[in-house]
């Protein structure tokens, strides 16, 4: 069994044939977030037909990289996160722009972060943003021989510094725990993932 066929089948929980779906009574628009626009869904229940009040935050869909050097490295980004006010090391990555394609996001997204460039490109799939209460999906792209041809390109609010490291090095981190964007978790655990399972 390949990895694909792994994820299908562990995926596809069984669901009972007569279990219906939420309704969404009304919808209200809430205020802009800057990176997302709150939206309150009342949503009625139907196992117990009450209507309960949902935030949902509304954004674009974004892209996470793998990028792997000819020589076995994986390139990541050391940058602050104002949510837990720390630094953390993840993979190069943002927001899709209006119109851009995820996959041509993910090209500019690397060189403009790292600086790195490729012609070779795999897609790793994609995994819900927080489906808690976001509508946005992030899709992992891996990039392959990627060789540093540019300088980095940073928004006002970005303060990124890119870190190469051994695969072994990223596969020891990323089963102790020391990964701490779930983002970057996922997106490891799809690469290493036929080598982590046997497959």
């Amino acid at each position: 069994m390949d990895f694909d066929s792994f994820l299908l089948n562990v995926t596809q929980l069984p669901m009972s044939a007569d279990k219906k779906e939420w309704t969404c009574v009304k919808s209200e628009q809430g205020p802009d977030l800057k990176l997302f626009t709150a939206r309150f869904d009342h949503m009625l229940n139907p196992r117990n037909q009450v209507t309960e009040k949902m935030i949902i935050l509304a954004s674009p869909d974004s892209v996470n990289v793998v990028p792997l050097t000819k020589t076995g490295e994986i390139i990541f980004v050391h940058q602050y996160r104002f949510g837990t006010r720390t630094y953390t090391l993840e993979l190069p990555g943002g927001i899709v722009d209006p119109g851009e394609e995820h996959g041509v996001a993910a090209v500019r997204e690397l060189q403009e972060e790292t600086g790195y460039t490729t012609s070779s490109w795999e897609y790793l799939g994609k995994i819900g943003s927080n489906p808690v209460f976001m509508d946005s999906y992030v899709h992992h792209w891996l990039a392959k021989d990627v060789e540093l041809t540019h300088e980095t390109s940073l928004d006002d609010g970005e303060d990124v510094e890119w870190v190469a490291l051994p695969i072994d090095e990223v596969k020891r981190r990323l089963l102790d725990g020391s990964f701490q964007h779930p983002h970057a978790v996922n997106a490891l655990l799809r690469f290493f993932g036929p080598q982590l399972l046997g497959l």
